[in-house]
């Protein structure tokens, strides 16, 4: 009798146990070719800030894959630009966003990323000089992709873009079912916007509320760059904290239809 209320116990448990352990989007192993695309000789130089960064999961969360455009804002030194060139491949393409008022803080970001994409290892790569408030894409494209700048639209010196302007040009960017991914450091919650031109941080819900707001559906998170050390209470650039903060990675989609 105990053999047999064990065998069923086991029985239950056991799948459970399974689920628990199965591999998620996060710890799996990660798709051919975004492995290609991390392991690219050419990232030579990016390779010892891809564990910190997590460059796989994130690039496995934001659903990457050959043949895909890409628009991709603010690209900094193209740590990530370099990633999606790999993956999407000779049949897709990536197309670099610098505003006009970004690039006058960062022209030395911008030149190199001209030099980058005048290689021929890079000819997948197009920069794009706009407007901060009149974002567009040659093509539809399948994702578009910022990287802690999201929160620099409002401030000042991009000319106070309205959240809802920004939002509303990615959604008519992307194709029917295309991804909205960003990723920001995060500031305390309740704070809205009152920490983006401060200590650089936005509250995750108001990014969310944002993109919602423009017709998004919300499509998950990821948790692969949280901090929970960090106090979300001190710039993003002090140096204790520089490099380590608490980042959240949002997903949204534009409906199919």
């Amino acid at each position: 009798m105990r053999q047999t209320v064990l065998a069923v116990l086991l029985a239950l448990v056991l799948p459970t146990v399974a689920l628990a352990q199965a591999p998620n989007s996060h710890g799996g192993a990660l798709a051919a070719a975004v492995q290609k695309g991390v392991d690219d000789p050419a990232r030579a130089a990016d390779k010892s800030a891809d564990a910190r960064r997590k460059v796989g999961p994130v690039m496995t969360f934001a659903e990457v894959k050959p043949g895909q455009n890409i628009l991709e804002l603010i690209p900094g030194g193209g740590y990530f630009t370099r990633v999606f060139s790999a993956i999407v491949g000779p049949q897709g393409h990536v197309y670099t966003v610098w505003p006009n008022e970004y690039a006058k803080e960062a022209e030395s970001d911008v030149t190199a990323m001209r030099k980058l994409a005048a290689q021929p290892h890079y000819a997948n790569i197009s920069l794009l000089a706009q407007p901060a408030n009149q974002l567009s894409a040659p093509v539809p494209v399948d994702l578009v992709f910022t990287s802690q700048n999201y929160h620099d639209y409002p401030d000042k010196f991009m000319g106070k873009v309205d959240p809802a302007v920004l939002n509303k040009q990615v959604f008519d960017a992307l194709k029917p079912g295309g991804l909205w991914v960003i990723i920001d450091h995060v500031a305390p919650a309740g704070s809205g916007m009152a920490d983006t031109d401060t200590l650089h941080r936005i509250d995750p819900a108001i990014v969310r509320k944002q993109a919602e707001a423009a017709g998004f559906v919300f499509d998950g998170e990821s948790n692969v760059l949280r901090n929970p050390r960090d106090p979300h209470t001190i710039m993003v650039f002090d140096k204790s904290i520089r490099g380590h903060t608490d980042q959240f990675i949002y997903r949204f989609r534009k409906p199919a239809k």
